[in-house]
């Protein structure tokens, strides 16, 4: 939180007017951490952000695509997201015969 906020040039007290939480009760997020799924949307919202739930087994893919084509960590090829960037993150272990 700390960082994207940095990162928009806002400074702790501008959190007031952007998601109607004061200095302290920010302050208090961001260093004792722990927030509610609800404040977590909330703080989301106020810093140009989006909450996304991601399964475990597929962290490291959604991490490969976040960081670009220079990741040479990638287990998918760089060719391969460039035509289709999100390949195989949302399949599932069972498939469905219908």
């Amino acid at each position: 939180m700390k960082n994207r906020r940095q990162q928009l040039g806002y400074r702790q007290s501008d959190m007031q007017n952007r998601i109607g939480m004061s200095r302290q009760q920010y302050q208090r997020l961001e260093t004792q951490g722990n927030p509610r799924l609800d404040t977590l949307e909330l703080l989301a919202k106020g810093l140009n952000a989006e909450l996304l739930l991601i399964p475990k087994e597929k962290a490291i893919q959604v991490r490969a695509l976040l960081e670009g084509p220079d990741n040479n960590d990638s287990e998918m090829s760089n060719d391969s997201l460039v035509d289709d960037p999100w390949q195989g993150l949302l399949d599932t272990e069972e498939t469905s015969d219908d």
